[in-house]
């Protein structure tokens, strides 16, 4: 169970780091006034379920024996 809980956890964790980067990276190589091919609402719902995600699951598997 606590190797399930870190794996889905540090998905989580990389769920709130890896879209804003990407959506920034898109922003930049797309050029002033043009818009990158992932929308930011998109980006915004999966940073909130990985969020989410992260709190369900990290203390499963960092609590103090």
């Amino acid at each position: 169970m606590k190797k399930f809980a870190m794996a889905v956890g540090l998905l989580a964790l990389a769920g709130t780091i890896v879209p804003a980067a990407l959506f920034m990276v898109q922003s930049i190589a797309a050029g002033q006034g043009a818009a990158p091919d992932v929308s930011l609402d998109t980006v915004k719902r999966v940073m909130l379920v990985s969020t989410v995600a992260w709190f369900a699951v990290a203390p499963f598997w960092m609590s103090v024996e």
